[in-house]
């Protein structure tokens, strides 16, 4: 039986492992070996202030985690611990878009709706603080799942990584759905 609950410093090992496992995967096609690489050296990894701030979720099934992912009410739009340059300011709700932050699943675990859990999971924690919109940095491989949650692209970003490359993205933007 899979559980959701919020991450825990004791996670991040399994979370970086799952990111590990999950980019190498799901990026297949989408961006060459190198860029997935590069990108698990220097952004993908796990931002130990969402955990400190509780609102990073992982899925387990008590044999391992199956997914992970959160939101933000702070200034970062992606990346792990390893981006982060300076203290990363907290956002006025008013106004301010709240972000969706670093979702990702193990690939023996797609298209089982663990991803449109976790959200739903971030929609209402974020709306409980007062946001009223959201905003990510998809990656390709994330973008189709996003798009079907309602987000609309922004503009395309591209991160720049060593040994000129770079990680085509798209910067996306959703309102939050108020309950009927």
């Amino acid at each position: 039986m899979t559980r959701l609950r919020l991450a825990t410093r004791g996670d991040i090992p399994e979370i970086q492992d799952l990111i590990a496992v999950s980019v190498r995967s799901l990026s297949r096609g989408l961006y060459t070996p190198a860029q997935a690489e590069a990108a698990l050296v220097h952004v993908f990894g796990v931002d130990s202030q969402l955990i400190a701030d509780q609102t990073y979720y992982v899925i387990d099934e008590g044999a391992g985690l199956l997914a992970a992912g959160g939101w933000s009410a702070r200034r970062t739009l992606y990346g792990g611990d390893q981006v982060l340059r300076e203290p990363d300011a907290l956002l006025n709700p008013v106004g301010m878009t709240a972000r969706i932050r670093a979702f990702f699943v193990h690939p023996d675990w797609t298209r089982r709706g663990f991803a449109r859990r976790i959200f739903a999971e971030c929609e209402s924690a974020a709306k409980a603080r007062g946001f009223n919109a959201f905003e990510l940095v998809a990656t390709l491989p994330g973008e189709p799942l996003y798009r079907s949650l309602g987000f609309r692209p922004i503009e395309p970003v591209s991160i720049s990584l060593p040994d000129d490359l770079s990680l085509p993205c798209v910067r996306m933007h959703r309102s939050i759905i108020s309950p009927s």
